[in-house]
């Protein structure tokens, strides 16, 4: 299986997937129940990390059971360790969460009946796992594989275009923002890197109930006709555009469409609009000269017409050019606008209205795609699930179609300028991880640490270079400008290559929270005010501060560092 080199899982909304431990199979957990908690030892006694829902999805750290530190309260079994976000792990009760076990290649014989058919259907051996599991679970339910004949490093690439898709500011992953493309879109988005592209794009990261929706093909279904208008009444009953249109019949139309799936435009139109009254222009029929007009798709809203006019005029013009007058005409031909120009060309799912891989019209390859938020396919998916579950409806025959690549075991890494560099090793990123602690340096996804105070370039070169060979690092400066000599600093780049992988790795040096390779009293200082709350470490220079590793920075990182700008004690030995 294709590894993200500092690729990581959080369901937030959005949840996170990263390397494995093994060099055969990829361990993840699905959660079994809501409000499961991640904490920070194996133990109901220890600090909360966060709180997980149930079908959210993670890699585990390796599949080992620790054994639990508190008498077993609130947790009969033991322990697993699974990575969080970037940097972060934590352990969950066993009691919580189901292990499902995928293989890392693709090149691999199928071992039961399940794995024979999905073999027979197209699905490559790392898809197994996941889909075996749901199969499981669900066992109505059909997986077709849709062969886009790409490799996904071309892919990825294509996706990762300066401006093509964004994502939120705040995401909890900082990898996943390319800082080098300065295209914004209204909201705070930004441009995403190519690992948070390649993240969302593939289909094993959501091979769990409520991610796997996005692969549902959205065309009509005849005999789900008497149980359409249950499933939309329950996808649109929180939003204020139903409370206001209830009796207008605004659910009996959206049930009465029939160039799609209802269920699939219900989540469309909730997805799109929210649920409250910020977009209540498009859907309130009553703005000044547009009275009687209807845009609940947010169709024609694209990001530059947002620039010119704001979203009210660009929907509500879109609407009238297109003679969306009245609830039943603006939900049923908007409906028909989406089918004619997706679901029947190709764009069948909400994934492939995303990412437009395998058009009818290959001119029209990665464009044309509905959505520039990259999380969207995965948004609607929540939405559609929660439907069919609350209507009963899992246990109905659903198709599922995903897009299955070539050289799925391709790494993708951000370089400094953005591009994609990419090998097709599997274990590309377990290699790297064990030329740097070969090397006496500490790996963790993302970052080198170990670095001495005031050592060389030279010298950081040298030891990896003694176990990788010659070429197996370069050094870049925080700016991401080659450097071949002088002191390493935290916030330097190191990229780490040998044979089969290459990996960009940010050098922390212990105490060096300023960046200037120093221990000194401006160190002491961000530490003292990183501590009082007036001031904030971040990512490698947060890393840096916490001289103790415990995983936070307190007093005994400030007295560490103040000791060792007196002489009487050594942080990096």
């Amino acid at each position: 299986m294709k590894k993200i080199s500092w690729l990581i899982v959080f369901v937030m909304t959005f949840f996170v997937i990263t390397n494995v431990a093994a060099e055969e199979y990829t361990y993840r957990v699905k959660v079994k129940n809501d409000n499961t908690n991640l904490r920070e030892g194996t133990g109901s006694n220890t600090n909360r990390v966060a709180t997980l829902d149930k079908f959210d999805y993670y890699v585990m750290v390796s599949d080992k059971l620790y054994p639990d530190t508190n008498g077993h309260k609130n947790c009969n079994g033991d322990w697993y360790n699974i990575t969080y976000y970037t940097g972060k792990n934590g352990y969950v009760c066993s009691d919580d969460v189901e292990v499902i076990k995928s293989l890392v290649t693709d090149e691999a014989e199928p071992t039961n009946e399940c794995e024979q058919s999905l073999k027979d259907a197209g699905f490559p051996a790392s898809y197994w796992g996941g889909l075996c599991n749901l199969k499981a679970a669900h066992p109505t339910w059909t997986f077709q594989a849709v062969n886009t004949n790409l490799d996904w490093a071309y892919v990825v690439e294509k996706e990762s275009g300066c401006g093509k898709n964004f994502i939120q500011a705040s995401i909890y992953d900082k990898t996943f923002i390319d800082t080098s493309c300065k295209k914004t879109s209204p909201g705070n988005y930004v441009a995403p890197s190519q690992t948070g592209v390649a993240y969302y794009m593939d289909p094993r990261n959501f091979f769990t109930e409520k991610y796997m929706f996005q692969f549902l093909d959205q065309s009509y279904d005849e005999a789900m006709k008497d149980k359409y208008l249950s499933a939309v009444v329950a996808i649109i009953s929180p939003t204020n555009f139903y409370k206001m249109h209830k009796d207008n019949h605004i659910a009996e139309y959206i049930a009465g469409i029939t160039s799609a799936s209802p269920i699939a435009m219900a989540s469309k139109i909730r997805n799109e609009l929210g649920n409250v009254d910020s977009l209540i222009n498009l859907w309130s029929g009553n703005y000044p000269g547009y009275e009687g007009y209807y845009n609940f798709y947010n169709w024609g809203v694209s990001d530059d017409c947002v620039k010119k006019s704001g979203t009210t005029l660009c929907g509500l013009n879109k609407a009238k050019e297109l003679n969306w007058q009245g609830l039943e005409t603006a939900i049923k031909d908007g409906a028909g606008s989406i089918a004619a120009a997706y679901i029947l060309v190709g764009q069948y799912t909400n994934y492939l209205q995303k990412f437009n891989v395998i058009p009818n019209d290959v001119s029209k390859r990665f464009t044309h795609q509905y959505m520039t938020n990259l999380p969207g396919a995965m948004s609607e998916s929540k939405i559609s699930y929660s439907t069919y579950a609350t209507n009963n409806l899992l246990d109905i025959n659903l198709i599922f179609r995903i897009p299955v690549y070539n050289k799925m075991n391709a790494t993708i890494v951000n370089s400094s300028n953005g591009a994609v560099e990419s090998t097709d090793n599997g274990l590309g990123s377990l290699e790297i991880a064990t030329l740097v602690t070969s090397s006496g340096f500490t790996y963790k996804p993302g970052y080198l640490i170990g670095a001495k105070e005031e050592s060389t370039v030279e010298n950081l070169k040298s030891k990896l270079e003694a176990v990788g060979g010659s070429g197996a690092a370069t050094v870049q400066d925080q700016n991401g400008n080659p450097v071949t000599n002088g002191t390493i600093a935290t916030g330097y780049k190191v990229v780490v290559a040998n044979q089969n992988a290459q990996e960009t790795l940010t050098i922390v040096v212990k105490g060096d929270t300023s960046g200037d390779g120093k221990i000194n009293a401006l160190d002491l200082l961000q530490v003292q005010k990183n501590i009082l709350g007036t001031y904030s470490l971040t990512e490698a220079y947060a890393l840096a501060g916490d001289t103790s590793g415990d995983g936070k920075i307190n007093a005994l990182d400030l007295l560490q560092v103040q000791k060792n700008i007196l002489g009487t004690y050594n942080i990096n030995e």
